[in-house]
């Protein structure tokens, strides 16, 4: 199996614990390099039509059902070496699925139930095997962990499902079993690449779910290190030196934005994966933690730390952030403009959310066709994005305020936008609606290109000031 081992960070909000009553799921898709070129695609519905997807990572081949719904996803343009890994998206259904949060299980427990590396399911193909054929968050565990039971999981991995009442988070192990867990509507949840889920209450079944036979697999490999309790982290993770520098940190930072009042350890191997907060929260909120770098902290890689304290910790907005994605269903917008991909392309730090209706299946040129290499017209989505936050990131210090006046700005047009398009959908049918959405969509990316091609040309203006190759004569010489 070619490995592609993705580190990436989550973010999940219960529809109570929203200032608008939404329920958010929130990733950051990281690449183990800076430059893996993605797109944004509708793929169609489909009738009387079974059909296999076959993995390019592997030998897995997976039998599709005859009827599939069309769904969105984020695919990598070089697909024949990189895998498909359609990332995020919903379907017509407004059933939302982000996959997948890379996690780890212990020694004791693979030597038990080894991942199927050969032909299992894996990270390439888990969207199209599962997105197309669900009605509901709690419907995509289930049919996901029908698929595990067939084909064996060929590595770790967490997967999230959402939908407009429930969010779920689903965590794959070992070769077949797996826990997954409801986030309580009141609560959020933060996590990066460590088993998260914690105690497991096996008589709440509206809460959990879980693999056929996994208490009887941990009770007779005597599994279970702790005196009381049924801990999944505990069972099945890790609590090592490289979870304590490059994991654990960025949910402590996740909880030291959403509830700056409680007082955590970057180091604790058992910082509480579902928290609650005595305030409501936005779409602005769980963006920041995917954009964040431990900023007001020493271990700012951009901050004033020493050295050592600047790279001690791996931050969550990387180079390697190919694309950060929120999914947002609103109820409180008519149903066939409820759910919302919102998607930031290049680091998410310097870079606008931008929303796509999930009811929109005309995707836009800029998101739709992705050249492998950079072309100077800009006329890619992904290419103008990570040109952006390079160019900001070169003189971070002189650049920084106006990429946030920038940021702020859009954020204020694209808030607008959404609430403005969104109020004239409800009189029309599925036709009507897919074409006006994606018409006005096509509009919106218009306006955000011209305004950062507008704050590119000014950064490249003022850079052209603060080059060192510069000379100032005497007067009087």
């Amino acid at each position: 199996m070619k490995k592609r081992l993705s580190a990436c960070t989550t973010v999940l909000v219960g529809k109570n614990a929203t200032i608008d009553g939404s329920t958010m799921a929130a990733r950051n898709d990281d690449t183990p390099k800076p430059l893996c070129p993605m797109r944004v695609v509708v793929y169609p519905a489909y009738h009387d039509h079974p059909n296999q997807v076959k993995s390019y990572l592997n030998k897995c081949v997976v039998e599709r059902p005859a009827d599939g719904y069309a769904y969105q996803g984020v695919p990598n343009v070089d697909y024949q070496h990189e895998g498909v890994f359609d990332e995020s998206g919903f379907n017509s259904m407004n059933v939302g699925m982000s996959a997948t949060e890379s996690v780890y299980a212990n020694e004791r427990v693979l030597a038990c139930d080894p991942l199927n590396t050969e032909s299992g399911i894996n990270e390439d193909l888990i969207v199209a095997t599962t997105l197309p054929f669900i009605n509901s968050a709690r419907d995509g565990v289930a049919f996901l962990g029908n698929l595990v039971k067939k084909y064996g999981s060929a590595e770790g991995n967490g997967v999230i499902f959402s939908d407009k009442d429930d969010i779920w988070y689903m965590e794959i192990v070992t070769g077949h079993h797996w826990v997954a867990q409801r986030i309580p509507d009141d609560a959020y949840a933060v996590t990066g690449n460590r088993i998260a889920i914690q105690q497991v209450d096996f008589s709440d079944s509206d809460n959990f779910m879980w693999s056929e036979g996994i208490q009887e697999f941990v009770e007779k490999n005597h599994l279970n290190p702790d005196r009381h309790g049924w801990n999944f982290r505990h069972i099945f993770g890790t609590a090592n030196v490289f979870d304590q520098h490059y994991n654990t940190p960025r949910q402590w930072y996740g909880h030291k934005v959403l509830s700056p009042d409680v007082d955590m350890n970057p180091l604790d191997f058992d910082l509480p994966f579902i928290m609650r907060t005595d305030r409501k929260l936005s779409l602005e909120d769980v963006e920041s933690v995917l954009s964040s770098h431990y900023q007001g902290t020493v271990y700012d890689p951009l901050g004033k730390g020493t050295e050592e304290e600047k790279h001690l910790f791996r931050p969550i907005s990387l180079n390697r952030t190919q694309n950060s994605h929120v999914l947002q269903v609103r109820n409180d917008l008519p149903e066939k403009a409820a759910a919302i991909m919102w998607m930031s392309f290049g680091i998410p730090t310097f870079t606008p959310y931008v929303p796509f209706f999930a009811q929109a299946h005309d995707i836009d040129e800029s998101y739709r066709e992705t050249p492998m290499k950079l072309d100077m017209n800009l006329k890619s989505a992904y290419w103008m994005y990570r040109t952006l936050s390079m160019l900001v990131e070169s003189h971070h210090a002189e650049f920084a305020q106006d990429d946030l006046d920038y940021l702020k700005d859009a954020r204020e047009y694209l808030y607008r936008w959404v609430n403005e398009v969104a109020a004239q959908v409800a009189d029309k049918d599925e036709a009507e609606v897919s074409t006006f959405l994606s018409t006005e969509s096509h509009q919106m990316v218009a306006e955000l290109a011209k305004r950062t091609k507008k704050l590119m040309a000014e950064l490249v203006m003022s850079g052209l000031e603060l080059s060192k190759l510069t000379f100032k004569m005497d007067e009087n010489l």
